[in-house]
């Protein structure tokens, strides 16, 4: 299969991209690096990431930004950060991608715990995880010519643990769990599942 992997140099882009290279046709894809760069806060530039990379089977992503902050300090530019990049990055991913894929393709985007499992400072990302996952299930109803839609929403992993200290007494998911949901939702017939990860 030709899978376009956004995010791929990313820290679990680069785990999922290992796990599929051998026996997939791989297209890498990042901001600044990769076979071929985007700008997924621009449609303009996903529409051109498409163009260049022709007709594909999956896209997965693994990307977007998000604000973490108090709410008391949170502004409409802070939680606009997120529904920008993560939330409207992919979820463009996939209205423009619907016209390049081929047949019987699928997408997988990426939320993330915090839609079900808030934690303080992170009150926008568990709402732009929340959009994601509806998403998703919505998409799935729609999508023609028997492409599938899946979401990956995991918790905090054992490679980030910058981000350990956000999640006080929470135990970090291992790498293979992460990659093995991605798997899931690229070579499985599931269609409109959020693979949670925790």
């Amino acid at each position: 299969m030709k899978i376009i992997i956004i995010g791929a140099a990313g820290t679990i882009g680069r785990k999922v991209t290992a796990a599929l290279e051998k026996e997939h046709d791989i297209v890498r894809v990042g901001a600044r690096s990769g076979d071929l760069q985007v700008d997924i806060c621009s449609p303009a530039s996903i529409e051109d990431l498409f163009k260049k990379a022709g007709p594909f089977d999956a896209l997965i992503s693994i990307a977007g930004d998000g604000h973490l902050g108090p709410l008391y300090a949170m502004t409409d530019k802070d939680f606009r950060k997120g529904i920008d990049s993560k939330l409207m990055g992919q979820i463009n991913l996939v209205l423009i991608g619907q016209h390049y894929i081929n047949p019987k393709g699928s997408f997988t985007l990426t939320s993330g715990s915090l839609a079900d499992d808030p934690i303080r400072l992170g009150a926008s990302l568990s709402a732009i995880n929340g959009a994601l996952e509806s998403f998703g299930r919505a998409a799935a109803l729609e999508l023609e010519n028997g492409v599938r839609i899946n979401v990956v929403s995991p918790a905090m992993v054992e490679d980030s643990p910058a981000y350990f200290p956000f999640f006080p007494g929470q135990m970090p998911v291992t790498m293979e769990r992460v990659v093995n949901a991605y798997i899931r939702s690229l070579l499985g017939a599931g269609t409109g599942q959020v693979f949670g990860v925790r």
